[in-house]
């Protein structure tokens, strides 16, 4: 009888595991710097590895339009995972340190893990550098982006002699990085920062970043832009993951990234929008410039 109890408990409590895990929904955030098809379409071949790797039942996509709807979904723990700016990290570090841990982050062909903000205008228009921009009406990607935002905040008054307020005639933001390349070419603004590796070729878009994949998806000619201004490098995105997963699936979660270049390149390459080679270990140490330029000119 004991033994028959003994038994039964057993069985009662590997059920009941597996149970759980069969339950375990895991729930990536896509923020607004693309169109949401698109982000999808990138994003939708990490969810069978996911599921393999922690026997997850079931691996949900969570398009924003902005990138305070997936912030306030990480600080919340309705998002379990997204790769965004470190400027969206350093807001979740700021309000809530416990949030999520920065794993991982891309790295280029040459190793380096940075990037930079790019302000472009028309190249049929009279702009061609700092000076020539004056007066201007300047669009900003996102509230919430590092290069699109903080980083010209934090960098371009210094290049200008001037606060930007003083410099140009209006700024406000552009609906993401897409959208704002796009109301440069259609004249809603007349210069704009966006984001590229600053490597390659200018008429590709850079070998990285938002130019190249605008390229790629046939949405840009580069000679109908000019680069009017590069900031110094910004260190690329984390791979965030949320702490109110239990540390045994963020570890599975993690570690199924850092092997996502050598079982599948090619989903790698989709879900990182192109141009890296591999993924290597992050943490917040690396992210605390960008931290305390946020709480400098944003605020906590």
């Amino acid at each position: 009888m004991i033994r028959k109890l003994l038994l039964a408990s057993v069985a009662l409590s590997l059920s009941t595991s597996v149970f759980a895990q069969d339950n375990l929904v895991l729930r990536i955030g896509l923020d607004g710097g693309e169109n949401e098809a698109d982000q999808l379409r990138r994003s939708e071949c990490v969810a069978e590895p996911l599921k393999a790797a922690t026997g997850a039942s079931e691996v949900q996509f969570f398009p924003s339009p902005d990138y305070n709807g997936i912030i306030q979904g990480l600080l919340g723990g309705t998002i379990d995972i997204a790769i965004m700016g470190a400027s969206s990290y350093a807001a979740i570090e700021l309000q809530k340190p416990d949030a999520v841990d920065p794993v991982l982050v891309a790295q280029q062909q040459d190793g380096s893990t940075g990037y930079y903000t790019i302000m472009v205008a028309r190249s049929d228009s009279d702009i061609t550098d700092l000076a020539s921009s004056e007066g201007t009406k300047l669009g900003f990607a996102d509230p919430d982006s590092t290069s699109g935002f903080l980083i010209p905040n934090v960098a371009l008054p210094n290049d200008l002699g001037s606060s930007i307020e003083d410099f140009y005639s209006e700024t406000g933001f552009g609906g993401g990085h897409e959208n704002l390349v796009l109301g440069v070419l259609d004249g809603t603004w007349d210069v704009g920062t966006t984001f590229g590796s600053g490597q390659g070729e200018w008429s590709e878009g850079y070998t990285t970043g938002n130019l190249r994949i605008m390229v790629d998806k046939g949405l840009l000619d580069m000679d109908d832009l000019v680069e009017v201004w590069k900031s110094p490098i910004i260190p690329n995105g984390p791979l965030m993951v949320s702490n109110s997963l239990a540390p045994e699936v963020k570890q599975q979660v993690t570690d199924m990234f850092m092997a996502l270049p050598e079982t599948d390149f090619d989903c790698f390459d989709a879900f990182t929008a192109g141009g890296y080679t591999q993924f290597v270990e992050a943490d917040k140490a690396m992210y605390q410039t960008i931290i305390d330029a946020r709480r400098s000119v944003i605020g906590s």
